[in-house]
């Protein structure tokens, strides 16, 4: 079996589900600057056009004003004709810049959306091991879809909104100063009394919305690991098990989601009952100044139509507020991923591999434990060389620390302590591509991605021509059993490879080895899980692979490393003996043992 990390709870600086304080409002969503500000000319339309909408709209309330004024209250009909069709045209001139300021704040948001979506997902792929040690990727795949998702509708339509519903509240105000200064103050005085209440409920509603947010994420891990692994759930008979959980986790998030929108109704409802009375207020004081004879009744009406409009402009602040605070939890949670450091980089300055490769590695006196298992140590003190050319099998009991030797010689995980060489340099001294490079890998058990054969196997040399991954399916005795499926390399292999058996999709993985011709090829545990037809293949094309390259190997099956120059006994991190088979056995120690009681099964079986 392959040594893995034992999940536990991340460190504080690399968690990414970590509940924010509600008293941070909207910040988040500053992080979406950046990407909104790539596209300074689509966004300087959209202020234009907005500006525009905006200012044709308050025009209306002032023609309206004077139509009274000098139509209806002077019964003068050709004024009143004169100022409808100056509010038809104001109104031609609105509805041309709304649908611009719609179109480009929506071509806005749908770039943002891929920018932002395309940034997480780069970020995801250069974080290192030990963050997916840490994180399930159903979460962080939920967070890749759908928070950004909900992103959406804050830098499309809701960003729009709120930008309008703005310049339309100061426009109202100063329109309605230059109206009725009295008026004006008597809102002004009275607005505090609407606003804070809907402002300290808004920071409640963030906190809510994102904890809906993560509700949602642990459901979608759930999912995407369940249906992942849907044999086993069947083996198991666990489906039922398995069910009640989620429908436990979806009430969660339905509970979760009802106190959100609960909090949202009380919200619009406040704002609503306090606007509509601070409009009954206004009709009353303003048919006060009506009677009095400071004000006149097209300027009344005037009055009030602006009063109506900022009314309205606010109902629809704090309606966008809501999903705003919606929008900056789920932004909170994708900018986490953006803002968490991978470990593992390249260095300051890097140093050059030699050319040609030379194929050598070197582990000087290397020590190492996981960070999830509190450091304790899997490796010890290992200190051994790989000669250009050679093939160096490890063997041991399953935590020896096998699986590990080939995670760090790939630098997944940095050493605690001492050093690994590859052609004489550090590697913690080379670029990690430059290193990886270097490295042909052949799992236990291979990823197959859910394309065609000839996609998976390009995926050691994407831009390989045909002809080249002909060749590589060839050598690798994958040619023949692709000739026998109906679209040849086109045809689709399903998600992990789920259309082919072990033995094929092990000869895949091969096939990608070759294609990719690395100098040093590292085997893990490549033909364990294999029946003894398909075992013979493997390793038919395992020796073709192997040929001219410098193998690291690991193997539970004796009989697959006889040949190799050296063997390495792990035992807790350690190396208690080495030498080649013969010398092993003659030895009599523990590998002569496991080699005893394997080949005695094998003539049993």
């Amino acid at each position: 079996m392959t040594e893995q990390a034992v999940p536990a709870q991340a460190e504080p600086d690399q968690t990414v589900t970590q509940p924010a304080p509600t008293v941070r409002k909207l910040q988040p969503l500053r992080r979406l600057l950046p990407f909104i500000l790539r596209y300074p000319v689509r966004l300087a339309l959209t202020i234009v056009f907005l500006l525009i909408s905006a200012v044709s709209s308050l025009s209306i309330p002032a023609v309206l004003g004077g139509a009274i004024d000098e139509g209806f209250i002077e019964q003068n009909l050709e004024n009143v004709g004169r100022y409808g069709w100056l509010i038809v045209g104001i109104a031609a001139i609105m509805a041309v810049a709304s649908g611009a300021r719609f179109y480009f704040i929506s071509v806005i948001g749908e770039r943002v959306l891929a920018d932002l979506r395309q940034a997480v997902f780069v970020h995801l792929l250069r974080l290192d091991a030990h963050y997916f040690d840490t994180n399930r990727v159903g979460e962080l795949t939920s967070r890749l879809n759908g928070d950004v998702a909900v992103i959406r509708s804050a830098v499309g339509s809701s960003f729009s909104l709120a930008l309008r519903s703005m310049v339309t509240i100061i426009g109202a105000l100063v329109m309605m100063f230059l109206t009725s200064p009295v008026l004006t103050l008597a809102v002004v005085i009275a607005a505090p009394a609407l606003l804070l209440p809907l402002i300290a409920f808004s920071r409640r509603l963030r906190g809510l919305s994102r904890k809906t947010q993560d509700a949602l994420a642990d459901l979608s891990a759930m999912a995407t690991e369940m249906l992942g692994a849907t044999r086993t759930v069947k083996a198991f008979t666990q489906e039922g098990n398995q069910a009640d959980i989620y429908n436990s986790r979806s009430e969660d998030s339905y509970r979760a989601e009802v106190r959100r929108l609960g909090a949202r109704s009380v919200l619009v409802g406040m704002v609503i009952f306090l606007g509509t009375s601070a409009i009954v207020f206004l009709v009353w004081w303003g048919a006060r100044s009506v009677f009095a004879g400071t004000v006149t009744a097209g300027q009344l009406t005037q009055f009030l139509v602006y009063a109506l409009m900022a009314s309205g402009a606010l109902t629809n602040v704090s309606e966008v507020m809501g999903i705003l605070n919606t929008v900056a939890g789920a932004t909170e949670r994708l900018t986490e991923i953006l803002d968490t450091d991978a470990s593992i980089t390249d260095p300051a300055d890097p140093v050059a591999l030699p050319v040609p490769a030379l194929g050598t590695v070197a582990f000087e006196h290397v020590d190492f434990g996981y960070q999830t298992s509190g450091y304790e140590r899997v490796l010890n003190d290992l200190n051994f060389t790989v000669g250009a050319g050679e093939t160096v099998a490890l063997v041991g009991a399953s935590g020896s620390g096998k699986s590990t030797t080939l995670s760090l010689l790939q630098r997944f995980y940095d050493v605690a302590g001492g050093s690994i060489k590859v052609d004489g340099v550090d590697i913690r001294k080379v670029r990690l591509d430059e290193l990886r490079q270097r490295f042909a890998y052949v799992e236990q058990e291979p990823t197959i991605f859910a394309g065609t054969i000839a996609d998976n196997i390009r995926f050691g040399k994407p831009d390989a021509s045909f002809e080249e991954v002909e060749a590589a399916a060839k050598a690798a005795l994958v040619h023949d059993f692709v000739l026998d499926l109906p679209l040849g390399y086109d045809a689709i292999v399903g998600e992990r490879g789920v259309m082919l058996s072990g033995g094929q999709k092990q000869r895949l993985a091969i096939a990608r080895a070759i294609l990719k011709n690395a100098p040093i090829l590292l085997l893990d545990e490549a033909t364990s899980a294999l029946d003894a037809q398909s075992e013979r293949l493997v390793q038919t094309a395992l020796e073709f692979l192997m040929r001219g390259r410098t193998t690291l190997v690991i193997a539970h099956r004796l009989a697959t490393i006889r040949d190799a120059n050296k063997i390495l006994v792990l035992d807790a991190g350690h190396i208690i003996d080495q030498g080649t088979h013969d010398e092993l056995v003659a030895k009599g120690g523990r590998y002569a043992e496991l080699a005893r009681l394997q080949f005695r099964m094998d003539e049993a079986g």
